[in-house]
């Protein structure tokens, strides 16, 4: 059955990626034909704040310690919670990427430009920094518990920074003069019909595919956390093992 999914899901991706250059041309665009870029671009930052947002939450349960729950059961809970925010956290760095890649492209073909110092892309590279430093607090420290209280204070703290540059900053009214960036062009009714159909089927599929991802890095990351847990106990049993003295026994020829 699973298999039959995963062919399925291929097909589909399939006839969505012909289908983003079959969709008939929006004149609201400078390069109609080469904006269809748009179609796989707008899916991204959608989900690198949802997964985001996610993290945050299990950064929260890092710290939520149910009433009578004993510290080393505790302590296996905060790792698992670690787990699912660190999850999150590498699947939105990697639609971060693709947003900044794919707008990279947008821009070159709509404005010139490879880099054309528009606030959108420039408030998107801070939020790249700012995530980009989450990964370098967590190679910071070896001890795991540590590494878990940190990374989740971390987490939470950029939380609000991120959504200010993503989603307030570049609509203010002085900053919104400035970009060429196109704004609210989906509510105002620009992007429709088979166009809008289209970056809906591939939002869909992109929601499909971080499920999948997420469900395989936590399944793996459980394992090791339980292989980790085993290794612990056995050398805890080694260290309580008694040692007696031995004496030497002389043997008789």
């Amino acid at each position: 059955m699973k298999t039959i999914l995963k062919a399925l899901f291929a097909l589909v991706m399939g006839v969505a990626t012909v289908w983003s250059f079959k969709v008939p041309d929006i004149a609201y665009f400078q390069a109609p034909g080469f904006a269809r870029i748009f179609l796989w671009h707008f899916p991204c930052p959608m989900l690198f704040t949802f997964l985001v947002i996610t993290s945050a939450w299990f950064s929260i349960r890092v710290f939520f310690n149910p009433a009578g729950l004993k510290p080393e059961t505790d302590a296996i809970a905060r790792a698992e919670w670690d787990l699912r925010s660190v999850a999150c956290m590498e699947l939105s760095y990697l639609f971060a990427l693709l947003t900044m890649a794919t707008g990279i492209l947008f821009s070159k073909v709509q404005w010139g430009d490879w880099w054309s110092w528009d606030p959108r892309q420039t408030s998107f590279l801070m939020v790249l920094l700012i995530y980009a430093a989450y990964f370098a607090v967590r190679l910071g420290y070896s001890d795991p518990s540590k590494r878990t209280a940190f990374s989740a204070a971390y987490s939470l703290l950029a939380l609000l920074p991120a959504l200010f540059l993503e989603f307030i900053f570049p609509y203010l009214p002085p900053i919104k003069l400035m970009s060429l960036h196109p704004t609210g062009s989906i509510l105002q009714g620009k992007i429709k019909g088979e166009y809008a159909y289209c970056m809906i089927l591939i939002l869909i599929l992109f929601v499909i595919m971080s499920i999948y991802l997420y469900k395989i890095r936590v399944r793996t990351g459980l394992i090791e956390l339980e292989l980790e847990n085993n290794d612990a106990k056995l050398d805890a049993g080694r260290d309580s093992a008694p040692t007696g003295v031995v004496r030497p026994v002389s043997l008789s020829e």
